[in-house]
């Protein structure tokens, strides 16, 4: 069984930063591409950020520039560091993986930004 626990959600003031994680944990032969999505209330799920297992990124327009992610292959963890938030950036987040040559989808952890 694979997991993907993401952590490091919150409310936060517009302007201010939140760090979050995924951790990838069980069967783990291999992991291949990670990412962020997210998913504002009546609205569809998006990409923010995508990491390959070599550290190439992707980014959202709307991440562009305040967006950072990363990943830390030792610890099957990637990390999205977010900056200058907005109220529209308010949203569960969720963390995807292909690990294994499988799908998997973390439970999402909430991030609400004040105005």
């Amino acid at each position: 069984q694979v997991q993907l626990v993401e952590s490091g959600g919150g409310l936060v003031q517009a302007g201010g930063s939140l760090r979050l994680s995924c951790a990838a944990s069980g069967s783990i032969f291999s992991i291949s591409v990670m990412g962020w999505y997210r998913q504002a209330p009546g609205r569809q799920r998006e990409l923010v950020a995508a990491i390959t297992s070599g550290g190439s990124t992707n980014y959202a327009d709307s991440a562009k520039d305040r967006f950072t992610i990363s990943r830390d292959n030792a610890k099957n963890t990637v990390y999205l560091q977010m900056n200058s938030l907005k109220p529209e950036d308010t949203a569960v987040y969720y963390c995807r993986g292909t690990i294994s040559n499988r799908l998997y989808w973390g439970k999402g952890t909430l991030v609400t930004v004040s105005s």
